[in-house]
């Protein structure tokens, strides 16, 4: 792990039912910057996120975080730690408020725990108190969803319901921010205000960012380092117009024809 990486892999293999889906995965990502991770459907992007995540335990290879073996531990341990996550598919209580479903990211934080907190009691009524006054603050306004706060999720639309995902995950301030897909099934004007919001999380909350998507235009504009997965492994990395002039990067979405045509 290199001086300045907040997270590295290292050597990861993942099989499933004797099918090979990670193949000594290494990768890093620098502190403070946004990292993505890019290849066809298949190539690995997620099974790798849920290894960084905590949802699978590799066969080999180790997870670094912030110069700690993370490895084995249970992925509430990781939260805690510092690393928050987003899902492919929507992840959120869709019969509670926007401001409910953002107050269960920060839970983590609560010294008098979840159970105390939904008995509203001493310390947990004061500590209630104090996140809604901090997530309305920061949280809720950074992403401009104030207006929206008291709505039932089920209510909202698709690009405000990942809106939402995301302003659960910075709620538990991270040190590190893993987005799968965040702009995935969005229109124009969605796609562009997540971008934004991505680069403004780095810039202004200071969290380091790992996102995977299969949108290129966002990929290259915002990232400052890219990853490309093909069959399991590492067939590039750099930045981000190093890797779309990659043949092998070319060839893995192309085609070898493709490839050709391309370089012709």
């Amino acid at each position: 792990m290199t001086t300045g990486a907040l997270l590295a892999t290292s050597g990861i293999d993942v099989a499933f039912g004797g099918v090979q889906a990670l193949s000594k995965v290494t990768i890093e990502v620098a502190r403070g910057s946004i990292t993505s991770l890019i290849g066809p459907n298949g190539a690995g992007k997620t099974t790798l996120f849920n290894v960084v995540s905590g949802f699978y335990r590799p066969l080999a290879g180790r997870v670094v975080f912030g110069g700690t073996d993370i490895t084995a531990m249970p992925s509430h341990q990781r939260a805690a730690a510092g690393l928050a996550r987003t899902f492919q598919n929507i992840s959120l209580f869709r019969g509670m408020s926007v401001l409910d479903n953002i107050k269960l990211g920060a839970h983590t934080r609560l010294a008098s725990g979840v159970f105390s907190a939904g008995c509203y009691v001493g310390l947990a009524q004061r500590e209630e108190i104090a996140l809604r006054e901090e997530l309305e603050r920061d949280v809720i306004e950074f992403l401009e969803i104030d207006h929206i706060r008291k709505v039932e999720v089920s209510m909202l639309p698709y690009g405000l319901q990942k809106r939402v995902e995301l302003a659960r995950a910075l709620a538990m301030k991270p040190e590190l921010l893993l987005l799968d897909e965040p702009v995935a099934g969005m229109n124009r004007e969605e796609t562009e205000d997540t971008a934004r919001f991505i680069l403004d999380i780095k810039e202004h909350w200071g969290a380091t960012v790992l996102m995977v998507d299969h949108d290129m235009g966002v990929i290259m504009d915002i990232s400052d380092q890219v990853w490309v997965l093909n069959f399991g492994e590492v067939i590039a990395t750099g930045m981000p117009a190093q890797v779309q002039a990659e043949s092998a990067v070319i060839e893995a979405y192309l085609g070898s024809d493709g490839a050709r045509q391309t370089a012709a």
